[in-house]
């Protein structure tokens, strides 16, 4: 997966022209905490702030389009509900807010393509989640929201959320990470208490390169609505694999379309047990979506080494993607979480004990996979070990 391919598919893992174009603009009350934090303008306020965050669930939706249009199964949908909430509501949660949150949707959709039944299921699908998280102790409540008929815009389908919640400064995670820290990682795969399913881990990052290095050729002709024409047609549809594929894991066979669709894994329950246990203990918690396992040089305030030499397993699904792809392992780890979205970065041993106890208690995989460091240079560095391979970004 060469940068060239990356610029011709239209994407970017850094998003440098983005943070480019926000450059000098106001970060906010706490500008290396992971989501803007803003002041109470409900109450004027001084001892709380507010956080309103906008995600979607990206190209992840032209996935689930195709295979919901080869096999029928609208259960896809629900997931796409659940990357969409998951990229606010972990963010907003790696700041501090974990519970009492108002979301709405925007969905923009070409209604020649895209029945009732997937709306239906769209929505249904954010209510069952907002009800299993109740059941786990966190409160969202629904705003409601815009469905739109834009055909003349959107291919397919596009499936967004906005949340807003409220919290005391005190209660605000303003990542300080600092030498001598402990990193805890979590794993994105697996099969958690509050998920119904085996989840391959796949996060909502990096679908563009995923779908279109593992999967065949067949589906730029079947789906022409499935991509942008403006691609280089070789860059288009150019693995080897169908979805209804089939492979086998831990004795359990998944179709490869299913596991890249394996919705986004929230933490919500378990960094609201996190923090309410060792509020004041954590210095920084970094959710590793948009440019993955380097996501954390933008959180830190003075330049530290930040060193991960423990990884937890790369699952099967991210060496099948690279096993497609030809990528560099290198490129791997900017772009998917490689088996490890959360990391929480702490004072001490025991703090990192508890940390794993808790993601036990939910059989999610947990680990301290690395430390942070002093550095002499003038910028921060992030040395990722794989197999023996020390990466450095």
């Amino acid at each position: 997966m060469s940068k060239d391919k990356y610029l011709g598919r239209g994407v970017s893992a850094d998003k440098s022209e983005v943070h480019e174009a926000i450059k000098g603009i106001d970060k906010g009350l706490y500008p290396y905490a992971f989501c803007k934090i803003l002041p109470d303008l409900l109450t004027k306020d001084d001892s709380y702030c507010t956080i309103m965050h906008a995600d979607t669930a990206g190209t992840k939706t032209s996935l689930a389009y195709i295979y919901w249009r080869e096999t029928g199964d609208l259960s896809v949908w629900k997931g796409i509900v659940q990357d969409a909430l998951v990229m606010n509501l972990d963010d907003m949660a790696c700041s501090g807010c974990t519970d009492d949150i108002m979301v709405s949707s925007t969905i923009g959709r070409n209604k020649n393509l895209i029945s009732g039944d997937v709306i239906k299921a769209i929505i249904h699908g954010a209510q069952e989640f907002f009800d299993k998280m109740a059941g786990l102790g966190v409160n969202i409540v629904s705003a409601g929201g815009e469905t739109a008929d834009v055909g003349d815009i959107v291919r397919t389908i596009d499936v967004g959320f906005t949340a807003f919640g409220r919290l005391s400064r005190a209660d605000v995670i303003d990542n300080n990470i600092k030498p001598g820290a402990f990193i805890v990682g979590f794993a994105s795969y697996g099969q958690a208490t509050y998920e119904s399913e085996y989840n391959a881990g796949m996060g909502s990052n990096g679908l563009t390169s995923a779908r279109h290095d593992v999967f065949a050729k067949v589906y730029m002709s079947k789906y022409p609505e499935s991509f942008d024409h403006a691609t280089d047609e070789s860059l288009v549809y150019a693995g080897s694999k169908l979805l209804t594929e089939e492979i086998e894991i831990d004795g359990h066979f998944y179709t490869i379309g299913k596991l890249v669709l394996s919705p986004t894994r929230t933490f919500l329950p378990v960094l609201k047990d996190i923090i309410n246990g060792y509020r004041g203990q954590i210095q920084g918690i970094i959710h590793n979506t948009g440019g993955a396992h380097t996501k954390v040089s933008k959180f830190l305030k003075e330049p530290v080494k930040i060193i991960k030499d423990n990884l937890l397993p790369v699952p099967p699904l991210f060496k099948l993607i690279q096993e497609e792809s030809n990528a560099e392992i290198e490129e791997m780890y900017k772009v998917f979480n490689m088996g490890t979205r959360l990391e929480c970065y702490v004072d001490n041993l025991e703090v990192a004990n508890g940390l794993i106890a808790i993601a036990n208690k939910y059989n999610i995989d947990a680990q301290i996979i690395g430390r942070v460091e002093a550095t002499l240079d003038s910028k921060s560095t992030i040395h990722v070990f794989h197999e023996g391979q020390e990466l450095i970004y």
